[in-house]
């Protein structure tokens, strides 16, 4: 290595995972090109890395802030690009950062024509922030992580429902804690001593969840909030309408209807579930299937029943969806909800789309990923955007999200300044 290069993370190189860094390079020759690397591997091992190509000034200085890149897996000026272009070694692998507890390690590295490494340098991107808490969970029914931020209190709250899906993810619900919630998150199915299969969903798992919240010593605020994303957002959707103490809910390329298993409540089927037809799952070359198209209509007389009666809910929704999602026809289930609001005279939401967005609409700065197997379909699955565009919808949505909870969830003033200043 170079002693003479300096590869600076700025402000610091251990950051909060949903903080931009500046990557800045300096003692380079004047005009001299080099390659710009990141590497990380997420916590299945599975190694992921980007690179880009750079021209220094005349000052032998780059700044990836105002530079732009001439090549790599990005081109232009995009400062956080080295994170949201980063590629797994494998086609139709997915980033998976569930656990908190571990920081994001990313290697940056500069390298020179001929690819000898100049300079290196570390950055750690942490999920949770200084004095939050993170607590097991196995109370009643519940399985989940409760995260708690520093201080006395009260706090507004928020149940988060992550995709559907057996485990647990802690990543947005910790990241969310660090701006001043208490969140839990929790598992639907397959976590400990959960069932490893379900064949229907039972409504009272999520009323014993929020009042698990709203009992908590550091919570305060009339009710909670709900935060969701693809087959969960039906889940929020139902409990938003049938049990109280929501007040807002976020619903994230979701659906309209009750979907894939029969939700019940209080011993009962409430909704019979909107299924799907794999023969309307289309191939791609890339290896990865389109399945936008697959699922049924609920609006056809048969599946109305499937229908969740969301002008029912007494609390605010914040509907946002994708214009490239591919996993499912997202935009027009977000257009059926706000259609169904607004005949029923209600104005209790907002819906907000990103152009050429995909699916997965996570807290931002994680690598964007195309495709990925998906356990419903039983098949590879694209999920649609191009990476600049999703990682800018993701800073975005992630703002879009703290500015809904922020005026629809704060216990009091103060609580409201806090959770401002520390968003």
């Amino acid at each position: 290595m170079s002693s003479q290069v300096r590869l600076r993370l700025l402000p610091k190189a251990r950051c909060l995972f949903d903080e931009p860094v500046q990557v800045k390079v300096a003692g380079l020759k004047s005009r001299q090109e080099v390659t710009v690397r990141a590497r990380s591997t997420d916590e299945r091992g599975m190694a992921f890395s980007s690179s880009a190509t750079y021209r220094a000034d005349g000052n032998g200085e780059i700044d990836l802030n105002k530079d732009p890149s001439l090549s790599g897996t990005y081109v232009g000026v995009e400062p956080m690009g080295l994170l949201w272009s980063m590629k797994a070694d494998s086609l139709h692998k997915r980033f998976q950062k569930n656990i908190s507890l571990n920081p994001h390690v990313v290697k940056f590295s500069v390298e020179e024509e001929g690819g000898r490494t100049l300079v290196e340098e570390t950055s750690e991107r942490v999920l949770i922030g200084d004095g939050v808490s993170r607590v097991t969970v196995k109370d009643g029914n519940i399985r989940g992580v409760l995260f708690v931020p520093p201080g006395p209190g009260p706090f507004p709250a928020v149940l988060d429902l992550h995709t559907f899906g057996g485990g647990l993810s802690e990543k947005r619900a910790s990241l969310l804690a660090n701006k001043g919630y208490v969140v839990l998150t929790v598992a639907l199915y397959g976590h400990e001593d959960m069932p490893k299969d379900i064949k229907e969903i039972h409504l009272d798992y999520f009323e014993e969840a929020i009042e698990f919240l709203r009992k908590h010593d550091k919570v305060g605020g009339k009710g909670v909030g709900i935060m969701s994303l693809s087959k969960s957002g039906d889940l929020a959707l139902s409990a938003a309408t049938y049990l109280s103490g929501v007040e807002a809910t976020v619903w994230i390329n979701g659906h309209s209807a009750n979907t894939i298993f029969p939700l019940c409540y209080k011993k009962r089927q409430i909704h019979p579930p909107l299924l799907f037809d794999t023969g309307r799952i289309i191939p791609t070359e890339s290896g990865a299937s389109i399945g936008k198209y697959a699922m049924n209509d609920p609006r056809l007389e048969e599946n109305k029943s499937t229908l969740i009666p969301v002008e029912k809910a007494t609390g605010r929704f914040l509907f946002l969806t994708s214009e490239d999602d591919l996993n499912w026809d997202s935009m027009t289930c977000m257009d059926m909800l706000v259609e169904r609001l607004k005949h029923h005279g209600k104005d209790n939401f907002e819906s907000v789309s990103y152009p050429r967005a995909g699916h997965y609409l996570e807290p931002p700065y994680g690598p964007y990923c195309p495709s990925s197997f998906h356990g419903l379909w039983g098949t590879r699955i694209k999920w649609g955007g191009d990476q600049r565009s999703h990682a800018a919808a993701e800073v975005l949505m992630w703002k879009k999200v703290q500015e809904f909870f922020r005026a629809n969830l704060s216990c009091d003033t103060e609580i409201n300044n806090n959770i401002s200043a520390s968003g």
